[in-house]
């Protein structure tokens, strides 16, 4: 049985930023989950196939220089930007939170974790209230995404 499989879940972007705002050195990652992750502890540079010190994800952490910008729109936005990776990479691919040591930087310049403690599966509908959120903001803006098409 997998025990990850009972892990919370974050069933609204207010509860994932309440925890932002609470807490440091918390991540996003979007894989298959903490039962496939931790068997491999490290993640694969998809161009040259190298091995990386630790799991690449993207940090949750409010930067100083957002000032008093809302958390909840930082949250949003770190949610949004790789919320693509379910439709191109893998559905079975799912975002979950998680704490642990930065071991290094990916070659995207991403934290690469260690130690890793899985906190919290985020739901759809998180991801879905955070696209609603940066889909309001004044600027352009989309996933990022490298799917060959041209800019």
């Amino acid at each position: 049985m997998d025990p990850t499989a009972a892990m919370p879940v974050f069933t609204s972007l207010e509860a994932l930023t309440g925890l932002v705002t609470e807490r440091r050195r918390l991540y996003v990652r979007w894989s298959r989950g903490p039962a496939v992750d931790l068997q491999r502890v490290s993640s694969m540079d998809d161009l040259t196939g190298a091995a990386m010190p630790g799991l690449s994800a993207s940090p949750l952490d409010v930067e100083a220089w957002w000032a008093d910008r809302p958390a909840r729109v930082w949250v949003a936005r770190r949610l949004y930007d790789y919320s693509h990776l379910p439709r191109v990479k893998d559905p079975r691919t799912r975002p979950w939170v998680l704490t642990g040591q930065e071991r290094g930087r990916g070659p995207d310049n991403e934290p690469l974790v260690r130690c890793v403690q899985p906190l919290g599966w985020i739901a759809d509908r998180v991801i879905a209230e955070a696209d609603a959120v940066i889909t309001r903001q004044p600027g352009s803006w989309g996933p990022i995404r490298r799917d060959g098409s041209a800019l």
